[in-house]
């Protein structure tokens, strides 16, 4: 649909009724010092007193299926229209991708190749519930503001674009042309385009994203921050510098093959539910697999896959681990050149140990890595991983025995000062033994939003390599900038200091998302105007910039008509596959527009003499398609590999052992170990999801497989550390974080819950730990904020109530 249909439409709701008026939500407090306006709830009223009791059950399995059964009697969703809807999820005939994770779809036609968030995401996105224009006139701004993260998202769909009204402190309802014309004033009044910045959410489509992009780069900036700035950004950097390729090497028919599986830093089974299927297959085909984690997740017990109806009515758990080791937080790096000076050690007496015609042929930097590895020596590897010399050489010998061997990771290794340096480690590791280009065998990152991946591949990067802006000019017709330009937290210091004056956020919650919750506020407040794209209300709606756009658009699930019909977009999943989705309901509301549109919109809007067939462009996706075929490496004839079944695999160099580094070969690291180990008084803190939340959205005050119910304030702490300060199970604690500036910040009265973590070590949920990680705390290594590694004080609470 147009926008000029679609602001025909909005006007005749002039007299919509008046159903959001009674919608005020219980106000709770979660206890953040000396900042008033990030004190509002997170998650929902609490149903009851906080409880904990440890889970023993296994991940997935008949939990699962009632926590489904119950969150769709919650949301209200329609007898027909949810189960249709999961059972068009991740399907290649017609189906629509998860809007949640990026693990990649089944390869062998599995018909219920779903999980339980991905259902709690898309009933999420299908709810009846509809924020609309009466909603808005009902509720100010500040008083939206003090309402809890889940009670705003919780009113349900956006339905029609709105304004923010400084004089009355609503929003108020505003057509696509009047909105568009707002954007195009305030980019075309800037005196230079890196006072905009434009932020990408994982969850936006190739085709979207490429568009998006161009739009920036026509208007002369390359201030292209994405979510990939605070996840993965140190997985891009130390494979592309290990191997020459920023994403990982292997594919899930290799997950399918490999002899061992080792998972570090991740949460799987309610990160990457569908990674459970994997382990559980890879378990009884006899595969060791080793999950390392400072804390056991559930994931790494057992598991009852849901479509395996045998064992599901039978009750019959699959183990999903050989063996668990748990380090320090930050000493996963460590432990891997633990393994990997074991393997060295073995090969002294055992030629098989490592593989010398392959890091002769392949590689450079062996003898280089050799002396360093023979230099650390093993007592200072125990003090660092927190792990004894017995349990690396555990792991290290499940890695010599297995023929075939892939290595996994997520955010528990990358948001570390020294998080490419341990990808890299881990390139050195596979390297010894050949664990690449081969089938069963590689890196293997487990990317979070379901197309995060697919973002970077199609433009979005704040530091574009020459070669894809020569193709973008060629093909084009545009002068693209070639200074680098803002990543997140460089966006969020140029918004503070005034450098950045608009900013557009394509999906996502970046008010919540991001380090630093209140110095992020005062960030987006001082900008000029702040456009958010989204599918329902959230914080980044009621922190904004002196004006303010909400303009919401379709959602995955939906269908999108365009001129020449029903559209679908491309997604590309974490394993490099890139397949189609196709809307298959009704649009929440008439006046919504897809993401392209948007785009094309504003573009036209702010760029009115440009030769970019923006419209044609929206008419038929196949055009866009067309036009990154010409552009983006491994996208040739993109419009009809991208149809075949499970769509096409975008070729990997370095799993065809081709190098584009300096030397043309795998490069070994030798970077130092860091010290991870707390000083005295200090302990270690990572933030993390619940099972109840996907990112910034929140669906319960629960965290089953942590056994958390009505509880989000809480940290997680060793009962040695609890007992050494005074701290009783459940008691509420301060936590404070001091900055390398040395600048602190607080968290009140949380409640402390004795937990299976190592000494020094603690954990809490983001995003309301997101407070106590400084915008200045990011790594020098990749940039990322290292929200899995704060340095905290925690104490009983001074003013216990």
């Amino acid at each position: 649909m147009g926008p000029e249909r679609a602001d025909q439409e909005a006007a005749e709701q002039q007299g919509a009724d008046q159903q959001g008026a009674d919608r005020r939500p219980r106000v709770a407090r979660a206890g953040v010092e000396a900042h008033a306006d990030v004190e509002a709830r997170v998650g929902p009223a609490p149903k009851g007193p906080p409880e904990f009791h440890p889970y023993h059950h296994p991940a997935a399995g008949w939990g699962a299926a009632k926590s489904v059964s119950r969150f769709l009697v919650r949301e209200g969703a329609l007898p027909l229209d949810g189960p249709r809807a999961i059972a068009k999820m991740n399907h290649e005939n017609g189906g629509f991708d998860c809007p949640g994770c990026a693990w990649p779809d089944d390869t062998k036609g599995l018909h219920l190749d779903l999980c339980e968030n991905g259902i709690k995401h898309v009933t999420w996105e299908m709810t009846r519930k509809r924020v609309d224009r009466a909603f808005f006139a009902a509720h100010s701004v500040t008083e939206l503001a003090e309402w809890s993260d889940y009670d705003l998202e919780n009113q349900g769909r956006l339905t029609e674009p709105m304004a923010y009204d400084p004089d009355t402190d609503h929003y108020v309802p505003v057509s696509w042309k009047d909105a568009f014309d707002l954007v195009g004033t305030a980019l075309r009044g800037l005196d230079d385009p890196n006072q905009a910045a434009f932020y990408t959410s994982g969850r936006l489509g190739n085709e979207a994203t490429f568009l998006y992009q161009l739009m920036a780069r026509e208007l002369g900036t390359n201030n292209l921050p994405d979510c990939s700035n605070m996840c993965h950004e140190a997985s891009g950097r130390a494979l592309k510098a290990s191997l020459g390729t920023g994403k990982g090497t292997v594919d899930l028919k290799d997950w399918e093959s490999a002899d061992a599986l080792f998972v570090l830093g991740v949460n799987a089974a309610s990160n990457a539910p569908r990674m459970l299927t994997a382990l559980a297959e890879a378990h009884r085909r006899g595969a060791r697999i080793v999950h390392v984690n400072p804390l056991v997740e559930a994931a790494a017990t057992r598991t009852i896959i849901p479509h395996d109806f045998l064992d599901m009515a039978t009750f019959r758990a699959t183990p999903t681990s050989s063996l668990n080791l748990q380090p320090r937080i930050g000493g996963d790096m460590a432990l891997v050149r633990g393994m990997a000076k074991a393997v060295l050690e073995q090969s002294a007496t055992d030629p098989k140990a490592l593989d010398r015609e392959f890091v002769e042929r392949y590689t450079t930097g062996f003898e280089e890595y050799r002396a360093v590895c023979e230099a650390t020596p093993w007592e200072e590897l125990e003090r660092q991983s927190g792990l004894s010399r017995a349990d690396i050489l555990k792991a290290a010998r499940v890695y010599g025995e297995a023929d075939r061997t892939i290595v996994s990771w997520c955010l528990g290794v990358t948001q570390h000062e020294h998080g490419v340096d341990t990808v890299r480690e881990i390139v050195n590791l596979l390297l010894l033994r050949g664990n690449l280009g081969r089938e069963g065998a590689g890196p293997s990152p487990v990317r979070g939003h379901s197309n995060v991946q697919g973002n970077r591949t199609c433009g979005i990067d704040h530091r574009p390599d020459e070669a894809f802006l020569d193709r973008l000019a060629e093909v084009c017709g545009i002068e693209p900038p070639r200074a680098h330009g803002l990543d997140t937290v460089g966006t969020i210091k140029a918004m503070r200091d005034g450098r950045v004056r608009v900013f557009v956020g394509m999906g996502g919650n970046f008010a919540l998302a991001a380090p630093d919750t209140p110095y992020t506020y005062a960030a987006l407040r001082a900008c000029d105007l702040t456009v958010q794209v989204s599918t329902k209300l959230n914080r980044s709606h009621v922190v904004h910039g002196r004006r303010a756009l909400i303009l919401p658009c379709l959602g995955r699930t939906e269908k999108d008509h365009q001129r020449t019909g029903v559209q679908s977009t491309s997604v590309e999943d974490s394993m490099s596959m890139v397949h189609l989705s196709v809307g298959m309901k009704r649009p929440a509301s008439p006046h919504l527009l897809s993401e392209p549109a948007i785009i094309a919109g504003m573009a036209r809007a702010a760029l009115p003499d440009s030769a970019t067939p923006w419209e044609w462009y929206v008419e038929d996706y196949d055009r866009v398609r067309d036009t990154m075929a010409r552009v983006l490496d491994g996208f040739e004839d993109f419009n009809r590999r991208v149809r075949l079944p499970l769509g096409f695999r975008i070729k990997q160099p370095a799993r065809e052992l081709v190098f584009l580094t300096p030397s043309g070969r795998a490069e070994f690291s030798t970077a130092p170990l860091p010290d991870v180990v707390p000083e005295p008084g200090t302990l270690a803190l990572g933030t993390m999801r619940s099972h109840g939340q996907w990112n910034t959205t929140i669906y319960s005050d629960n965290d089953r497989y942590r056994g958390i119910k009505n509880l989000r304030t809480l940290v997680f702490m060793n009962r040695a550390d609890m007992r050494e300060r005074g701290i009783a199970d459940l008691a509420p604690v301060d936590i404070t974080s001091t900055a390398r500036d040395g600048s602190t910040r607080s968290l009140r009265g949380y409640l402390a819950i004795p937990y299976d973590i190592p000494p020094g070590c603690a954990a809490g949920y983001m995003p309301e730990m997101n407070v106590l990680c400084a915008l200045d705390d990011y790594s020098t290594q990749s940039d990322q904020p290292i929200m899995k590694h704060v340095k905290v004080v925690i104490e009983p609470a001074a003013d216990p109530r």
